[in-house]
């Protein structure tokens, strides 16, 4: 059983993915060629934004918009403590410093009262504080009216980037994910709901003035050819990952969004009557494009061998929140500092989740996981 069945995706979608690669060797623009302008018109319009850029990775796309809003050494961006280390990476590689709020355990996104309770008393000087990264995490978005809110009672100029990575499909109060805050980001990693066959990003915003500048950040800070406007990085995204994005899109819109909220309701249905773990709540206002299926589990690490001798993955995102890393360690947060991040990580595990799941090896999973109990 696979966790992730790319390749049962890729023999459904085998020719259309294969024609656009082809038409990329064909006209040989490997760099910026058309397919890279068609992407991105077509996340904007998807996402409901003025513009989409393409980059290479969700990690360009963090680090371009973090770039683009001029954080550097000495700043502050707040974050959770409960995703991939991307988000806090990005914020510690431009010399700034990740400050972390704990999240909700209903959904494992952030909370928006205890980034209340942090704004309300900064441990930094608040002119260095200059935004927040709010994570979509597993699919499912964090209640970005409430974060704005919070934002906007505190009185501080700060920037709100939506951390989409996870969340690309899912949608808040009839929105897309990839149009909240000021700037978002999302990656196309292969095992993302929408992923390319590499590393993939895409950034959105309806500030045109900022998506000017991500542009130059994305392609060395060039706003003309050998003109260098100001520092960037090589960001770009290849035009045959574009080409396989393309050649998957139209599927993953009109099919495997849905697709997956149905492998997910399955899986909840057939769980719920199993008192030793707790399955995944999604808010009224929100539909989850479901990154991921994941668990909280009574014993979980003895579950996740049980299930590993019987053939079946999982996987654990994340065993050790982002403040007891040892790269934050610096930080000064010690054990017990977010105590909602750090319960979860005890007990989260990820089942096998993708829109092409057979009902077969759901009920297998399932099966394995009520014999692990007893249920």
């Amino acid at each position: 059983m696979e966790f992730c069945d790319l390749k049962s995706q890729y023999a459904l979608l085998k020719d259309d993915i294969d024609k656009r690669i082809m038409d990329v060797l064909a006209h040989g623009r490997y760099i910026f060629g058309p397919e890279i302008t068609e992407l991105e018109e077509r996340c904007a319009g998807y996402a409901g934004v003025k513009k989409a850029i393409a980059v290479a990775s969700g990690t360009d796309a963090l680090l371009a918009g973090l770039m683009a809003y001029d954080v550097k050494p000495g700043d502050y961006v707040i974050t959770t403590p409960f995703t991939f280390i991307a988000t806090a990476e990005m914020i510690a590689l431009l010399g700034a410093k990740p400050l972390f709020v704990d999240i909700e355990d209903r959904t494992c996104n952030i909370d928006p009262e205890a980034l209340k309770a942090l704004l309300a008393n900064l441990p930094a000087e608040k002119e260095r504080v200059k935004g927040v990264i709010a994570v979509d995490l597993y699919g499912q978005l964090p209640d970005y009216e409430k974060l704005q809110q919070v934002i906007d009672d505190s009185g501080l100029d700060l920037f709100l980037m939506e951390d989409a990575a996870q969340s690309f499909g899912a949608t808040q109060r009839g929105n897309r994910a990839g149009s909240f805050g000021d700037v978002a980001a999302t990656s196309f990693f292969p095992a993302k709901p929408l992923g390319c066959y590499g590393d993939g990003g895409m950034i959105f915003t309806d500030n045109e003035e900022l998506a000017e500048k991500i542009i130059w950040i994305r392609n060395h800070g060039q706003n003309e050819r050998y003109r260098h406007k100001l520092v960037g990085i090589n960001g770009r995204l290849d035009s045959i990952q574009a080409a396989v994005l393309l050649g998957k899109f139209d599927t993953f819109v009109n099919e495997e969004v849905r697709k997956r909220d149905e492998v997910a309701e399955i899986y909840t249905t057939m769980l719920k009557s199993v008192k030793q773990v707790k399955t995944p709540v999604v808010e009224e206002i929100n539909t989850s494009v479901w990154a991921q299926y994941s668990l909280m589990a009574e014993r979980r690490d003895e579950l996740q061998k049980f299930l590993g001798d019987k053939g079946i993955p999982s996987a654990i995102h994340y065993p050790v929140p982002l403040h007891r890393q040892e790269v934050f360690i610096d930080l000064g947060c010690g054990e017990g500092t977010f105590p909602v991040a750090e319960k979860v990580s005890e007990s989260i595990i990820s089942l096998p989740m993708c829109a092409y799941k057979k009902n077969e090896d759901i009920e297998a999973v399932v099966t394995a996981v009520r014999e692990f109990y007893g249920a």
